[in-house]
């Protein structure tokens, strides 16, 4: 087990927020699941899908010396704190650096900090003991530092926090039952999450017409200008469907299979639940034209 890449228990999604005493509520993190792996001097990180990506992260030296168990399997987020919130774009900035000089500036432009929400193992497994059990053993080894730190977390108030976590700007929550048991490489009813609606301003790009009508919406990155992020296909108005085909008639560039591509100069706004690492938007829907809007404002924000 130790050293072994390992799928971690998953989560089931939930519309609404909640208060149940049986349930710990954390934040949740918006960036890579690690593992954590360390036996005395040695400590490896691998993803969720088994890589091991150790080398990128330099910052691992000192979680080592944070974790006070000579042999231990932690479950984690890898996260990069900017403004108070955990940046998705940052933490796979430093997924993707190969290089060990631009690895070693990355750690002082985007600090790496390993936010440790489980406990596996400690010389001997942990997975059948409850949620509460593993978290006492888990805050009495990890002591807090930048690059280490045991989530935060409250008993009950799913609601309050689900409204904290929406003022922060904050990806959502996560819910787990006090007395689950860790199953590996499962999708459990017993640990969900609640993620927070995002809105964005996109620029519309083309639509194609079947099955339904669909917009094609892109958005504005530094070094790519009016990439495609969704196809956007639920929210709309059926006036608001006709008056956009009206208008797209006049800006049509090139036919592409079973898109008609128009000239970037509509925006609109969309509303979605959570983003690929290909910066591609999932569970889309439409808000709203822009009429007002340039296209060139629609940019990513991180």
């Amino acid at each position: 087990m130790l050293f072994t890449p390992i799928k971690p228990m998953l989560l089931t999604m939930k519309s609404e927020a909640f208060d149940d005493e049986r349930y710990i509520f954390e934040p949740k993190w918006d960036g890579w699941r690690i593992s954590l792996h360390k036996q005395g001097d040695r400590i490896e990180a691998y993803t969720k899908n088994g890589r091991n990506v150790s080398a990128k992260f330099p910052e691992l030296e000192s979680v080592r010396n944070s974790i006070h168990s000579d042999t231990a399997i932690l479950d984690c987020e890898g996260v990069c704190i900017r403004n108070g919130r955990s940046i998705f774009d940052d933490f796979q900035h430093r997924g993707r650096l190969s290089d060990k000089r631009r690895i070693a500036q990355a750690v002082s432009t985007y600090p790496a900090t390993f936010v440790a929400f489980d406990i596996l193992y400690n010389g001997k497994e942990l997975m059948k003991l409850s949620l509460s059990e593993r978290k006492k053993i888990l805050t009495h080894i990890v002591e807090p530092s930048d690059h280490i730190v045991p989530t935060m977390s409250i008993q009950g108030e799913g609601i309050r926090l689900k409204q904290g976590t929406e003022q922060w700007g904050w990806e959502g929550i996560v819910a787990k039952r006090l007395d689950s048991k860790y199953a590996m490489d499962t999708r459990s009813t017993q640990w969900v999450k609640v993620k927070n609606w995002r809105q964005i301003d996109t620029v519309i790009l083309g639509y194609r017409l079947n099955p339904q009508v669909g917009l094609i919406v892109g958005l504005n990155f530094p070094t790519v200008q009016n990439k495609r992020v969704a196809t956007v296909e639920l929210g709309f108005k059926p006036e608001e469907r006709q008056a956009f085909l009206g208008i797209a008639k006049q800006l049509h560039t090139r036919m592409d299979k079973d898109v008609q591509w128009i000239e970037p100069r509509l925006c609109c706004r969309v509303q979605y639940l959570e983003r690929t690492e290909q910066h591609h938007l999932r569970t889309v829907s439409f808000k709203g034209f822009l009429f007002d809007k340039q296209p060139n404002e629609c940019k990513w924000v991180s």
